[in-house]
């Protein structure tokens, strides 16, 4: 048993901001994390809080500005501030660039530093427990917001040589891939509508649900029928951003065609990770501790 931690004057401030925030699970992570490291490390005198703070829209340059005056070490960005954050950072790194979203902020120097660590996140399960030569692999991405941005970026990283994005709104879809134009990723990337999914199927080693299909409340529902799942490759991953309810319909259906599920729960995880460490300047993240306060939380544990 830990000893309970106590917040002083020198207690340094982390945060999580949306709008609303109050269903954020990172304060869940983070704080198990920082309460962990504080054990680990006690010479190091570690001592940090994680705390969601509620922003609206018209507030976020004002609050920004309060951070700082208050020297808050850095927060992590959640909707609907991931894009409107950008022209109030100092520095924005390439990664975040590319997805054109922030999700994790830092103060170095005096400055505010925007980066992206979904991308980190998403990878992060396919670069270790399902580790493998993704060089002549086929991606298909179902959605194509915000989250499929990441996505898109990560498989390009892993070097997938095909990465198929799907939607339903043929304007968006343009949009979405006009805004790679100028980025490698391009030679790569092809978006189709929705009609043509049944093709690309048969085709996926990974198969990635971007899309809310499956959240509460449509606990019930799937972005891909049984007809269209059914043509999933055995041994293919499928992999849903979605953590509750836990599995999704759609893993499940997969699981049934011998297909390999991962749940977003561990790209939440990853991706706080890779925040901390920025955060921290630490290497030595307890993973499986937070991982362990998100199962326990849910009610997975």
């Amino acid at each position: 048993m830990t000893k309970e931690r106590l917040i002083t004057g020198k207690t340094k401030l982390l945060a999580v901001i949306g709008h609303p925030v109050e269903h954020s699970l990172s304060p869940v992570m983070h704080n198990a994390a920082l309460a962990q490291l504080v054990v680990d490390i006690a010479n190091l005198g570690l001592d940090y809080v994680y705390v969601p703070v509620a922003i609206a829209p018209e507030n976020l340059e004002v609050a920004i500005a309060g951070f700082a005056a208050i020297g808050v070490v850095g927060f992590s960005v959640t909707i609907p501030h991931k894009q409107a954050i950008m022209p109030l950072l100092s520095e924005i790194t390439p990664l975040a660039q590319t997805i054109g979203a922030v999700n994790t902020v830092s103060r170095q120097n005096n400055r505010w530093v925007g980066t992206n660590t979904d991308i980190e996140g998403f990878i992060a399960p396919l670069q270790t427990t399902y580790k493998q030569d993704w060089s002549q692999k086929v991606a298909v991405i179902l959605g194509n917001g915000g989250a499929a941005r990441a996505v898109v970026a990560g498989c390009h990283q892993l070097g997938f040589v095909k990465i198929h994005v799907i939607g339903r709104n043929v304007q968006r879809l343009q949009e979405f891939s006009n805004s790679w134009s100028n980025s490698p990723i391009a030679e790569n990337l092809q978006v189709h509508q929705w009609e043509e999914l049944p093709k690309l199927i048969p085709e996926a080693n990974l198969l990635v649900n971007t899309t809310p299909i499956g959240m509460y409340p449509k606990v019930d529902q799937s972005p891909l029928n049984g007809e269209e799942i059914a043509n999933l490759p055995t041994g293919a991953i499928a992999y849903d951003l979605i953590y509750i309810p836990k599995p999704t319909q759609f893993l499940k259906q997969a699981e049934k065609q011998g297909a390999i599920a991962i749940d977003g729960l561990e790209m939440l995880v990853q991706q706080g990770v890779a925040a901390l460490k920025i955060w921290l300047q630490q290497e030595n993240i307890p993973v499986e501790v937070m991982r362990q306060a998100l199962q326990k939380h849910l009610g997975f544990g």
